[in-house]
């Protein structure tokens, strides 16, 4: 923190090193790595991480349910479809979101620096940890797998990029729900590749109503991504922006988010200033 030109808190270094590119987190890293890590993690160490995120989190989308927030993306959401597991599942983060980006001023567990890619990536894996009645445990393997899969996506964009981090976050959450539902290793990579050759498109345009719209849209991406996984589905490589594997194709998206998309992030902050 700086004021006329001297620092009051850190220095010169410390400003330096927050520039720093985020990609080095998770080098030599891949989806397996964070597979293995989610089966095998210290249980006690997930639950102090992550059961304050299923917590908060989980308060502030009721709260979003309750009232009139924003343009009530989750409340229509349930008012139009019912409460069914995959429209819960898209409506609990929605309202997180509705009620976060109108000033509800409860707390949020982030992911990536973003409070709505923290509800995103967290909200349907908890739904769906219900729905299944899983233990607590496994429930947490699971946010741990999703919260780690948003993450590493974000490494390949950057801190700030116009691409809509919720479509990481839902990526993160559809791997998580196909890992809740038993499936194996290859059909977790399908719901990934399935996910991303489908709304990878979505942009960041600021923090607003709308993100809760582009989140419920994200998420039910991924449910359909699992979907079509489960049944053996899966968009090939060559397919648009789909490589050999979904580690290749997350490259390939981050380097769409991190180079491809600088002049749309410029164009998106000059229609915003207008």
């Amino acid at each position: 923190m700086q004021k006329d030109g001297a620092y009051l808190t850190g220095n010169a270094e410390s400003a330096d090193s927050r520039k720093e590119d985020f990609s080095d987190d998770f080098s030599g890293i891949g989806i397996e790595e964070i597979y293995q890590f989610a089966e095998y993690a210290d249980p006690s160490r997930l639950e102090e991480l992550l059961g304050p995120q299923a917590e908060y989190n989980m308060a502030i989308a009721k709260e979003g349910i309750r009232h009139e927030y924003g343009a009530c993306v989750g409340r229509s959401l349930i008012k139009c479809y019912g409460n069914d597991v995959k429209v819960l599942a898209r409506a609990l983060p929605a309202a997180g979101s509705d009620a976060r980006m109108s000033g509800c001023p409860m707390p949020v567990v982030i992911n990536s620096g973003s409070g709505n890619q923290g509800m995103t990536a967290s909200l349907p894996v908890i739904v769906y940890g219900d729905y299944l009645g899983v233990s607590r445990e496994r429930l947490l393997r699971a946010l741990a797998f999703s919260n780690l899969l948003a993450l590493y996506q974000k490494s390949k964009i950057g801190r700030l990029s116009a691409y809509c981090g919720a479509v990481g976050a839902a990526c993160g959450s559809g791997a998580a729900i196909a890992y809740l539902c038993g499936e194996n290793y290859d059909v977790i990579c399908r719901t990934i590749v399935n996910t991303l050759a489908n709304v990878s498109g979505i942009v960041c345009d600021g923090a607003k109503p709308s993100c809760a719209a582009k989140i419920a849209s994200a998420v039910d991406a991924a449910i359909m991504a699992y979907m079509l996984a489960k049944d053996g589905y899966a968009f090939g490589s060559g397919q648009g922006l789909v490589k050999d594997t979904a580690d290749q194709t997350i490259d390939c998206i981050g380097l769409l988010a991190k180079e491809g998309m600088r002049e749309t992030d410029m164009e998106i902050l000059k229609l915003m200033l207008q």
